[in-house]
């Protein structure tokens, strides 16, 4: 067909046959043979696998169930309080002439008392001997707490966003037992603003992976804290001992449901 092409040009001269050469052109290129379609990957080669929902993040395998995985106890709410012991709590600001720390463990033990039955409680706190968890999030145990409280003796500073990493790591590690199901509160309890790292980034990060519910109930401050922010935590002021009380006690009110799936 090339060499008819050529013939047809050379008897058709001028402008009028370099027109029908490209005409002939074109309708030898429709007449080729369609290059073949680019392979197809191999079916044997798997797809990425979609990211792992929290608590068990991208890159880490989801585990067999633990050891102490309990079916029974899968839907169960969590509470892990951080509780601020720093040095400014042996003020008597807010608190009817007791030191502000009287007062909130106090509350705190009020609050523990009124925790579901059939809930886990945690405890980590800030005080003259740095950040110690006090108590893993377990079945609530009366004597424990009230053993571990009265431990607590006030001073030093203000490391919150240590202490919420600290809980947070604890409640992914509980979520993983419960495979992402049930609730999980995280309940800071203090009368200052953090000293050293600002605390939002690790906000920030819970906020963003998990549906953990961040309380926090500012004992003395007000409402200008940095860990209020409406809309993503929820913020109560306490100014006296009874708004301390009933601040922790609507915690147990706010329980919104979450499972793994709206993670995924």
């Amino acid at each position: 067909m090339k060499r008819a092409i050529k013939g047809m040009f050379e008897r058709t001269p001028g402008r009028q046959g370099a027109l029908v050469l490209a005409a002939l052109v074109g309708l030898l290129a429709a007449c080729e043979p369609a290059a073949p379609p680019p392979p197809q990957a191999s079916a044997s080669v798997p797809a990425q696998p979609p990211p792992q929902s929290w608590p068990f993040l991208e890159g880490q395998a989801a585990p067999a169930a633990p050891r102490e995985f309990d079916p029974a106890n899968l839907m169960a709410r969590n509470y892990y309080v951080v509780f601020d012991a720093s040095g400014s709590m042996t003020e008597r600001k807010c608190s009817v002439n007791e030191r502000k720390i009287d007062v909130a463990k106090r509350a705190l033990e009020d609050f523990a008392a009124k925790v579901p039955a059939d809930a886990n409680l945690g405890l980590v706190v800030f005080d003259n001997r740095g950040i110690r968890q006090l108590l893993p999030i377990a079945p609530i145990d009366q004597r424990a707490l009230a053993s571990a409280i009265a431990q607590v003796r006030p001073g030093s500073g203000t490391p919150l966003a240590e202490a919420i990493r600290l809980a947070y790591r604890e409640l992914t590690q509980r979520a993983a037992v419960q495979f992402g199901y049930g609730e999980y509160h995280l309940v800071v309890v203090t009368d200052g603003e953090a000293n050293g790292e600002d605390p939002r980034g690790v906000v920030d990060q819970l906020i963003a992976q998990s549906p953990v519910v961040m309380h926090t109930i500012g004992f003395c401050i007000g409402s200008d804290h940095s860990l209020n922010q409406p809309g993503r935590t929820v913020y109560r002021a306490a100014d006296n001992p009874e708004a301390l009380a009933q601040g922790l006690s609507e915690v147990l009110a706010e329980s919104p449901s979450f499972t793994v799936s709206r993670f995924k």
